[in-house]
């Protein structure tokens, strides 16, 4: 069983709005499969505190525009880790240097990723993404859908 397609909305809305405030390193685990409290994990980083409270309350925003609140909220005092819980969705915003110490797509890399590409990107840059998504699609085994160059040679 793979993430609801709503945890999956809610998720790819999550990261873009995190990618949006600058956020680095956005990625979306499908975690489904191993819990049962949630559908998918989006990580995300800053490279210092304000910077994750932005990204915080960027995403608490987006989602609550669509009518969706957290039930809980975890790390604002530090703003170092801050855990958004949305049931279906927990996202996590870390300090860099957290990132890098916990390691959460490590710990999480038996599971498969939710492919995500910030839409702000240059369309290269997107194409990119999109090619490395499919890439790690495939590799998990899942059928990924090929993407056309669209660009001029």
């Amino acid at each position: 069983m793979t993430a609801s397609a709503e945890a999956r909305d809610t998720a790819l809305l999550a990261a873009q709005a995190a990618a949006d405030k600058l956020a680095t390193d956005v990625s979306i685990v499908d975690v489904s499969e191993r819990l049962a409290i949630t559908d998918a994990f989006v990580l995300a980083s800053a490279p210092n505190e304000r910077q994750v409270q932005a990204i915080v309350d960027a995403v608490e925003e987006r989602l609550r525009e669509r009518g969706i609140k957290p039930v809980r909220r975890e790390g604002t005092t530090e703003n170092r880790w801050v855990l958004l819980d949305f049931v279906d969705v927990v996202v996590h915003v870390q300090h860099a240097e957290e990132r890098a110490y916990y390691a959460l797509e490590r710990l999480w890399k038996d599971c498969p990723t939710i492919p995500f590409v910030d839409s702000a990107l240059p369309a290269q840059d997107a194409a990119a993404g999109e090619d490395a998504a499919a890439s790690e699609d495939a590799a998990a085994g899942e059928a990924a859908e090929p993407v056309q160059d669209t660009s001029d040679r």
